[in-house]
């Protein structure tokens, strides 16, 4: 067998979940057991991600490793939206793929200050619809932020403020579940309202500048 094709049906091999002693490897391969050790050294090297060791067996640890990456809010957004509607399609080999790479992303996040008793970080494996539907207000409230212009949100569900004028002053992730820090005018006081419960996002006419009490770095200061 050349050794190029030899090496594709021990990476084959390797990717059953099962681990492979090196005795039945060459075996199913027809080679010795020292080249199957040599072939396992070329994957290695060449980034297939195999575990094990002598006397106990090998296998592949995953189909794909990616190297570490540095994702901004922006393309963590477009990584959330693409997941939703993957979510929603009718394959369900592709929804329950969506679903563990959603569990992958949320096990790898940073941690950071707990998010906000109403967004939960559970809720996200199950939520991609209602996610989705956030997505809609986020250039709105984006460009909000940019422009210090105020926002009217409908929240029919928060029996607070159903309808609320507000600053917007942060976006922030919570593991698939967004929140928009706001000076609430309505309620006048500081709020970190869930995006993907927002119904309706109307900017308004009305400017704002900062004011004591008001801005972004009144609620950090506030929260440390």
């Amino acid at each position: 067998m050349p050794r190029t094709d030899r090496l594709f049906a021990l990476s084959r091999l390797l990717r059953d979940g099962r681990l492979h002693r090196a005795e039945d490897l060459a075996q199913k391969l027809g080679v010795s057991r020292r080249q199957v050790y040599r072939d396992l050294d070329t994957l290695i090297a060449s980034g297939v991600p195999v575990a094990g060791e002598r006397g106990l067996g090998y296998m592949a640890t995953a189909e794909v490793t990616l190297p570490p990456l540095n994702l901004t809010l922006a393309e963590m957004e477009a990584l959330q939206l693409g997941l939703a509607v993957v979510a929603e399609a009718a394959d369900a080999e592709l929804r329950a793929a969506s679903r563990s790479l959603s569990q992958k992303l949320d096990a790898v996040l940073p941690e950071g200050r707990p998010p906000p008793s109403a967004a939960p970080m559970g809720l996200a494996v199950g939520a991609f619809a209602e996610a989705a539907r956030g997505f809609r207000h986020m250039p709105a409230i984006r460009a909000a932020i940019r422009a210090r212009q105020k926002l009217r949100l409908a929240i029919p569900s928060d029996p607070a403020a159903p309808v609320r004028v507000v600053r917007p002053l942060r976006l922030d992730y919570w593991g698939r579940v967004w929140t928009a820090t706001v000076w609430c005018e309505t309620t006048q006081g500081f709020a970190d309202l869930r995006v993907d419960l927002i119904e309706a996002a109307t900017p308004l006419p009305q400017l704002f500048v900062d004011e004591p009490g008001r801005r972004l770095a009144d609620r950090q200061a506030a929260s440390g």
